[in-house]
């Protein structure tokens, strides 16, 4: 059966396991911040200039990453930000005090700024328009997955070993990875192992399009751009707040210790796990219900939005098993939603500008996520987390009300 499947949804699950890892590296701090805030003598608020450095980079690399996969390629462009991202995880386990971490979470930062505008980027190359939902659900699964690994691994390597560990081990996966990558892709012009009846479908696929914004300038003043970009930037606080902050709220609230944090810290990420695999399955089952392919994108963003109303309610929370059912609901609606806007860039950009285009509405959300980790950097530790859930939450809603109204069936 396997042997039967069409080498696009190899590719996607080749592209799907890098992105597990990626978001495994990533993660690695947040699961050993606690550890870290005791060895570095660490405040919540010198966290969160970690985590800054991080988001800094990442946001202006967005751009520079969707530009530098359309100039040398999806391969060569995508296996030298691995690389780095693999190198800068590993180094990690040299820090001495928070500003070294902060530096080498800076250069983290920098390098996986590429996982997402690669993943969209292939979706465009290699799939038809009715599969480009699944398609992208399956690799956004992948930042579901890698969060979901990294509290019981990252726990089990500082517990067996030392916290320089976990960030050695997590890092020597992505550079296995890698050297996979180099090995098994190539655009669909020229791999060898496709077949020249999809080669022929695929290529016909991306022919140019005269009405699809076709350079940067196209994009940036493209209305669809905007569209997409402002939703992004207000929906992907919600996402950091979970990566980065999930394991500090459960100690600081619920007083849970490292192996508690193993037991119950990846369960919003399995949730979240089925809000990509939705965002995949709901566009296609409301398209053959007569909705548009716009309409299915908005209607699927929308959802998600209105399902953020649970993780609001966290303050309500009487016991960590409550927060941890509620952060499920959170991170099931934000991959929900997520799924449908990062759907949106390959649908309405040109593959030719759609790494550039999905970069810089990357670079949009990770400004609004680094806005938001400042606010709770100044304000968790004096006013406490829940006014921040509730505004998360209003902040999807916010977002939901900007795409319909800017998004046309026309880009």
């Amino acid at each position: 059966m396997l042997r039967k499947l069409p080498l696009r949804w190899w590719i996607i699950a080749l592209i799907t396991l890098g992105t597990i890892l990626n978001y495994l590296a990533r993660s690695t701090l947040s699961v050993a911040a606690p550890t870290l805030k005791t060895e570095f003598a660490m405040t919540t608020e010198q966290y969160s200039w970690v985590v800054l450095a991080f988001q800094a980079s990442y946001t202006v690399m967005q751009t520079v990453a969707g530009a530098v996969l359309d100039a040398l390629g999806t391969r060569l462009g995508f296996f030298l930000f691995a690389v780095g991202w693999a190198l800068s995880n590993m180094a990690h386990a040299f820090a001495t005090g928070w500003m070294s971490l902060a530096f080498f979470r800076s250069l983290l930062g920098a390098s996986e700024a590429a996982a997402i505008p690669a993943g969209t980027k292939t979706v465009a190359q290699w799939f038809p328009a009715k599969e480009k939902p699944l398609a992208t659900s399956l690799f956004q699964m992948g930042t579901s997955v890698g969060n979901m690994i990294a509290p019981p691994l990252v726990a089990f390597c500082i517990l067996a070993w030392n916290w320089q560990a976990a960030f050695l081990v997590t890092g020597a996966l992505s550079l296995v990875w890698a050297g996979m990558w180099w090995v098994g892709y190539r655009d669909p012009a020229v791999h060898p192992r496709l077949s020249q009846a999809e080669r022929d479908a695929i290529v016909a696929m991306n022919q140019p399009d005269a009405t699809k914004p076709a350079t940067k300038g196209q994009v940036l003043r493209s209305r669809s751009f905007w569209a997409i970009a402002v939703p992004r930037f207000l929906a992907e606080p919600a996402w950091q707040t979970f990566n980065f902050f999930i394991p500090l709220y459960l100690v600081a609230v619920w007083k849970l210790d490292l192996k508690s944090i193993a037991l119950w810290a990846w369960l919003p990420f399995l949730a979240a796990d089925f809000g990509s695999l939705a965002a995949g399955l709901l566009p296609p089952w409301l398209m053959k219900r007569g909705s548009s392919m716009l309409s299915s994108r908005k209607i699927t963003m929308t959802m998600g939005a209105l399902c953020m109303v649970g993780p609001a309610c966290i303050g309500l929370a009487t016991s960590p098993e409550m927060a941890i059912a509620l952060f499920c609901i959170g991170g099931f609606a934000h991959q929900l939603l997520n799924g449908a806007l990062i759907t949106l860039c390959a649908d309405v950009f040109d593959s030719r500008t759609v790494g550039t285009a999905s970069g810089m509405a990357g670079t949009s959300a990770w400004v609004g996520g680094m806005l938001f980790t400042l606010l709770i950097g100044q304000s968790a530790d004096v006013f406490g987390y829940n006014p921040l859930f509730v505004a998360l939450a209003g902040l999807d809603l916010l977002a939901a009300v900007v795409l319909w109204s800017l998004l046309r069936a026309r880009p």
